[in-house]
């Protein structure tokens, strides 16, 4: 049994992939694009994702999405794709 809080207020890397079903390759990417914001903690190479922002990236991918559903940019098939 742990003391570890159920909501953490800042992810790593690898839990930030966790939570949004992706791997962290991904994760990475999204950081180097800005598309994902991070904070440096610490010492070098110590970067954390606050839970926040993992919030306002599904928010803003559920915007995006809507509007290209809305202009009918997807392709058939596209918004059912599942990996």
């Amino acid at each position: 049994m742990t003391d570890e809080p159920s909501h953490r207020r800042f992810l790593t890397i690898v839990q930030a992939a966790e939570e949004l079903n992706v791997n962290q390759n991904q994760i990475r990417a999204l950081l180097r694009t800005g598309e994902l914001r991070r904070i440096q903690v610490g010492g070098r190479g110590l970067w954390r994702i606050g839970a926040s922002d993992i919030e306002d990236f599904i928010a803003e991918a559920y915007r995006r999405t809507a509007e290209r559903i809305a202009a009918d940019e997807l392709e058939d098939g596209e918004a059912g794709n599942q990996e």
